[in-house]
């Protein structure tokens, strides 16, 4: 008895300064990634106030006064670790991409590859979604990516589901006439309410797929571009779905 109560508490003795460990290490990855960031060219960090008040200089003039040329604006939207936007970027140098997080030490991956990479024609703002309204003007996005959301997929969260009506109006503020939406997800019930939304509120679905792996004709920028974590789902064969939308 005595001896299974010493292994006991050493082992949850073990796993607590593991778990300290973990979170001290992780902090001080956090400060430094939050510190280069500060550094990066290609890195935007306003306070909600500055957004708010109109003080973010660059909203209708991203391409006049950053990337210095007329070519088309494509927004990541909640683009973590940024492999969509630098994979993208990649892809397409003859458009610009921007994606936007409020977790900057996720992005901070995707902005020091583009910087590695000499990408001038993407960066990364560390902003709340639902200010972009404030970032942006009217016609100045051509496309909006919105990759691997959160679901939330309690009744309660609905407001927070980033194909929502509401989330849908202030897109279509700032996408150009003939602006496009991108939804790119793990989960069937993500795809199966905007699918339904959509088709609700009579929105024009270009293209809709509920496993972009395992049928033909898949868009190329949709099966070639992966992030880490859709690389796991792809392992355990999950399906990924994809929807290609206009708003109207």
């Amino acid at each position: 008895m005595w001896r299974e109560y010493k292994y006991s508490f050493g082992l949850r003795y073990f796993v607590n300064f593991a778990k300290t460990l973990s979170y001290i290490v992780g902090s001080k990855n956090k400060l430094k990634r939050f510190k280069e960031n500060e550094s990066f060219s290609n890195v935007f960090q306003p306070s909600r106030e500055q957004v708010v008040s109109g003080e973010f200089l660059l909203k209708g003039k991203w391409n006049k006064d950053f990337f210095k040329n007329e070519n088309p604006i494509v927004l990541e939207l909640g683009c973590g670790k940024g492999e969509y936007a630098v994979g993208l970027a990649e892809k397409y140098p003859n458009k610009n991409f921007i994606g936007i997080d409020i977790k900057g030490a996720r992005f901070w991956r995707g902005a020091k590859t583009a910087i590695e990479g000499k990408l001038n024609n993407v960066c990364f703002v560390r902003t709340q979604i639902e200010l972009i309204n404030h970032l942006f003007a009217e016609n100045e996005i051509d496309e909006i990516w919105i990759t691997f959301p959160d679901p939330q997929i309690k009744y309660k969260r609905t407001k927070h589901r980033m194909t929502n009506s509401e989330f849908l109006k202030l897109y279509k503020k700032i996408l150009k006439k003939d602006g496009v939406v991108h939804l790119k997800t793990d989960s069937e019930f993500m795809h199966g309410y905007t699918l339904g939304l959509l088709h609700g509120q009579g929105h024009d679905v270009l293209y809709a797929n509920h496993n972009v792996y395992h049928n033909e004709g898949s868009p190329e920028e949709v099966t070639t571009i992966q992030t880490f974590y859709e690389k796991q789902y792809l392992e355990i064969k999950k399906a990924i779905t994809y929807i290609r939308f206009k708003i109207k």
